[in-house]
């Protein structure tokens, strides 16, 4: 019979319920994963069970209530759910022991208009923060759902705040099969804003709704189809290219030339959704085949294990990989 231990992780600082989850869930679906005993007694976490079992599970509950302290400590950071914990399991099946998770020294965004904490819930997401806080350009390639744009946005809010740079300009290919407006009803601001909504709600997830209209309409925050970019120099910025598969060759150039002094840029996409007629086209293939050892331009790639979407987005993206390898 293998030996049994006790573990206690302190939990001081963190708000009980942000970490035990819904019912306990999270702490439900730890011991399930895991095979330990888990329970939450005054400012402790512990666990229970077989020494391999207790030791294979310290270092996700470790993950997890830094998570939690991250979050309850700037009172009201984003809610911990099994869909974490599952993440946090996986991961550690990945890299083993030794290896830092999320909330240990990892960048972190703090968001003060409306009280909250963001911070990278992978190991590739926390790669790719961190490549955005150490290069003026960076190229962010990764399925659905792995935060690619909301990462990049809330680093762009953060820079903004404060105050290295002195404005955000949010782009997009205006119509993925090559912005051909004319068919769409309404103006020309009706016509587009279907295709740049995705960038306002990211930036309206992370800054009070009367905050973002004020910034758009003093142009201290802008959004526009890709093609608005052209013959201009942006100073001083944080600049966005978001879906930047559907740029082509001389769009994504276009794009990358107009970056002034002072200014920085995260252009992202997904290499699986190219929606031009020809994939070669594409700006994003593009830069990954020409820009690679350029100091100050970091590539990141994120895969189905970042994906921090409903735990079934991550299934469904590997099945559909599967079927175009075989």
């Amino acid at each position: 019979m293998s030996e049994e231990i006790t573990h206690r992780l302190s939990t001081e600082g963190v708000d009980p319920l942000t970490l035990a989850g819904v019912n306990d869930g999270n702490l439900v679906v730890l011991a399930q994963r895991l095979g330990v005993r888990v329970s939450l007694r005054g400012d402790a976490l512990i666990l229970h069970g077989p020494l391999a079992a207790v030791e294979r599970a310290v270092p996700v509950a470790q993950a997890l209530v830094d998570l939690a302290r991250i979050g309850g400590a700037e009172g009201g950071g984003e809610p911990l759910d099994v869909a974490d914990v599952d993440r946090l399991v996986s991961e550690e099946a990945q890299v083993g022991e030794g290896t830092r998770h999320p909330g240990e020294g990892e960048y972190k965004i703090i968001l003060p208009g409306l009280r909250r904490v963001i911070q990278a819930k992978t190991t590739g997401q926390r790669e790719y923060l961190r490549a955005i806080a150490q290069h003026d350009i960076v190229i962010g390639i990764g399925p659905a759902g792995t935060g690619k744009t909301y990462l990049a946005v809330a680093a762009a809010v953060d820079a903004l705040a404060r105050k290295r740079v002195r404005r955000i300009v949010l782009a997009r290919p205006a119509v993925e099969a090559g912005e051909n407006l004319g068919f769409l009803p309404g103006d020309l601001h009706e016509k587009v804003d279907p295709y740049l909504r995705p960038l306002y709600d990211a930036l309206e997830d992370m800054m009070p709704h009367d905050r973002v209209h004020k910034a758009i309409e003093s142009r201290i925050i802008e959004i526009a189809p890709l093609a608005y970019m052209r013959g201009r120099t942006l100073s001083d910025a944080f600049v966005i290219l978001d879906e930047a598969q559907n740029a082509t060759g001389m769009q994504m150039k276009m794009f990358l030339t107009r970056l002034g002094v002072d200014s920085r840029a995260v252009i992202t996409g997904d290499k699986t959704q190219i929606d031009l007629a020809n994939r070669e086209d594409s700006g994003l293939l593009q830069v990954e085949r020409i820009l690679p050892g350029i100091e100050g331009i970091g590539f990141c790639y994120l895969g189905d294990g970042d994906v921090v979407r409903h735990r079934l987005v991550r299934d469904i993206i590997r099945a559909y990989a599967e079927d175009a390898q075989g």
